[in-house]
């Protein structure tokens, strides 16, 4: 009897010690480390693309992200280095990655991670937590129509804009564009200003936060630092944690500036990790995923039907000046018109450094008047005679009186350009039509040119 009790009591003990007990947390082990990302054994099972890992370090506790599930391993992208790391260390994850900005992030500056990067204290959030927030369905979309002015002439003359816009700024390096993008920060029409600066310059971060925004703009704005030094999942989460900021502001209802520079080094950071994940290159080095993950970024932007919008102003930083490049190409079918600054205008002096020929706006005949779109297209084909009779006109192949058209282009055309140089300490445009119209009448006295114009 009591040999039966005691068996009893080992098999209750046994089956209590079976049944299922919540999972504390999942891990795995380190396998194999490289410069760019490691391995681990022991998740493949559990883990989802996307999720989060932590581990120790001498410094603390690290980050990474899952980026290839290929069982028995998982491959981890760190947003520190992995010099650190040894084999046989433990990973645990902790779910997928999420922002949850609030308010209170006005007048901050926080990493890729949406973590303080200024030393001002921990970040509140009033965000419900759990899920990256999605594109708004293409029906649910409102109309981008309603205009506003950014204060720049060039861009308010030539390629007008609308709330809910999606703009690209294509330029090589040192052609300006850094300093046209801190000019679009300044505009007034916006309730938010979310800035993005991905692989930027150490050096410039402080100059852009003290000097261009300056301590007025700074009060309306959160700004995402992900310098070059940073790891590629640093640079290409800082971005995506920047447009969840700004998703954030417009389901508030208000009306949200997101610049983004630039969008190549977002793309060189998606490439770095496509390729140590596995993923062979197919355009001149970059991965399929590149051009899956841009437009996922970028169709995010827009106006939704509460009354909210993002108008993202992207920098595209061109390679090697050539336009057709696989990041450029992609970037012109996506967003909804562009400014290209060209090396030759900033070489004669001229900025912002905006080629208008090759700039277009895909909504400007929403903005313009039949008035003004007569104006434009008139300063258009001045402007295209000018640049094509360029070298007729140096060789002495040009004489006044022989061609009406051609005269007129040659008296208005540098006055126009004129007027569209703009330094980021002039003053805002608050009419630029009238402004052009007065500025062309100024000291004419030979002939009416400008009248017609």
């Amino acid at each position: 009897m009591v040999a039966r009790h005691a068996v009893d009591l080992v098999q209750a003990a046994a089956a209590e010690f079976l049944k299922p007990k919540a999972l504390l947390r999942n891990g795995g082990r380190i396998v194999a480390i490289t410069p760019t990302h490691f391995r681990v054994r022991g998740l493949a099972n559990s883990a989802q693309l996307g999720d989060i890992v932590t581990y120790k370090t001498p410094r603390g506790t690290g980050r990474g992200e899952v980026v290839l599930i290929e069982s028995p391993d998982v491959t981890i992208a760190p947003y520190d280095d992995t010099n650190t790391l040894k084999i046989g260390e433990p990973v645990f994850t902790v779910g997928q990655v999420a922002t949850h900005p609030s308010k209170a992030w006005l007048g901050r500056i926080v990493n890729a991670l949406g973590q303080p990067a200024d030393g001002l204290g921990p970040l509140l959030s009033d965000a419900a937590p759990g899920h990256r927030r999605d594109p708004i369905h293409a029906i649910s979309r409102s109309r981008v129509q309603r205009p506003f002015q950014t204060g720049i002439r060039v861009v308010d003359v030539f390629t007008p804009l609308c709330f809910g816009q999606r703009f690209g700024v294509f330029a090589g390096s040192g052609v300006g564009k850094s300093t046209l993008l801190a000019m679009f920060a300044r505009a007034e029409a916006f309730d938010v200003v979310v800035v993005a600066l991905v692989g930027e310059r150490s050096r410039e971060v402080r100059e852009f936060v003290e000097d261009t925004l300056g301590p007025d703009n700074l009060a309306k704005a959160v700004v995402v630092v992900a310098t070059s030094d940073e790891s590629a999942m640093m640079r290409r989460r800082a971005p995506e944690c920047a447009m969840d900021i700004a998703t954030y502001f417009r389901s508030q209802g208000k009306s949200v500036l997101l610049l983004v520079d630039s969008l190549t080094r977002y793309a060189h950071a998606l490439r770095e990790v496509a390729i140590a994940a596995g993923e062979p290159p197919v355009a001149r080095g970059y991965p399929s995923s590149v051009f899956t993950h841009m437009p996922r970024l970028l169709e995010r932007a827009g106006t939704d039907q509460g009354g909210g919008s993002i108008t993202s102003i992207i920098s595209v930083l061109v390679d090697g000046d050539d336009h057709n490049d696989p990041v450029s190409d992609a970037a012109r079918g996506i967003l909804d018109g562009h400014l290209v600054l060209d090396r030759s205008i900033a070489d004669e002096g001229r900025f912002p450094a905006v080629n208008v020929q090759a700039s277009i706006s895909r909504l400007a005949d929403k903005v313009w008047e039949p008035e003004q779109r007569g104006l434009v297209l008139q300063l258009r084909s001045m402007i295209a005679r000018f640049e094509d009779t360029r070298d007729l006109r140096t060789l002495g192949g040009w004489t006044r009186g022989q061609d009406v058209e051609l005269d007129t282009a040659v008296t208005l055309v540098p006055k126009v350009n004129d007027f569209l140089n703009q330094a980021p300490s002039d003053a805002q445009s608050v009419d630029p039509f009238t402004e052009l119209l007065e500025h062309l009448k100024q000291n004419d006295t030979q002939n009416e040119h400008p009248q017609q114009a």
